[in-house]
Formats: structure tokens, C-alpha cells, sequence
């Protein structure tokens, strides 16, 4: 972990670049350095039906999710939360601009109890710096 999924109204097509928007989200999360480089995930999901404010179809909307695992403390947790949507939000400056749009991002904690993972990404990537 972490997991960032971004859920995104479908007007935004052609307004922006959501492979672009995952890129920005990645690198965000590189840059707070408490995350594990093979655990870093950004998926993205377009939203072809949806209902905003007062119904006028020229609103659009990015909403993410960042699911982490346990372990950090708040101080930390906010930093990196901080980092992020900054980056986010600094990318984002020309929707804001051109249209009306909402972004929110919201930060959860996965209970290690009830949690399920198979990564081997972590192992490839240790193999991969120790053989330059």
C-alpha cells in the first residue's frame, strides 16, 4: 500500500489528462517518502453516470481515495495527505480555471486484521537496485 483510487466525472474527457493525473499522484507519493516504491498504486475510474449540485451537466468532479496500511502517525499521515493533494490540486489549477469542478481526497486506514495482500513487485524491485 498505498492504493489512491481516483474516480472522475465523465465530462472531465477532454478537459484533462488522467493518465497524466495518475502520473502526478504517483510521483506526489514517491516525493513523501513513507510509502514502499512497490506498493504504490493509482488507478483511476470515469464516472459515466452521476448527479452534481444542481443538476447542470457542465460540473465535473475528481474524487480520491488513498487506502494505507497501519502504522503511521497523524502528524505524518497529514504530511504526506498535504503533499499530495497539493499536487494534485496544482495540476488540476486549469479545470478550476476553465470550469466549475470539485476535487476532494480523503485518506483511510486499512485494518492489518482484515486486510489481504500478494505483492512480489517489493522483491523485484530490491533485485533490481542491488544488480544496478
Amino acid at each position: 500500500m498505498p492504493h489512491f483510487t481516483i474516480e472522475y466525472s465523465a465530462n472531465l474527457d477532454g478537459r484533462l489528462d488522467i493518465g497524466a493525473v495518475c502520473e502526478v499522484v504517483r510521483k506526489a507519493a514517491v516525493e513523501t517518502g513513507i510509502f514502499p516504491l512497490g506498493g504504490i498504486r493509482v488507478r483511476a475510474i470515469r464516472c459515466e453516470h452521476y448527479a452534481i449540485a444542481d443538476a447542470r451537466n457542465d460540473y465535473g468532479f475528481l474524487d480520491m481515495v488513498l487506502r494505507i496500511g497501519e502504522g503511521r502517525d497523524l502528524p505524518t499521515r497529514q504530511k504526506a495527505g498535504e503533499h499530495v493533494f497539493k499536487a494534485l490540486s496544482k495540476h488540476l489549477d486549469p479545470v478550476f480555471a476553465a470550469s466549475k469542478f470539485a476535487l476532494s481526497f480523503d485518506m483511510q486506514i486499512n485494518d492489518k486484521d482484515t486486510s489481504w495482500k500478494r505483492n512480489n513487485i517489493h522483491d523485484a524491485l530490491k533485485v533490481e537496485a542491488a544488480n544496478g
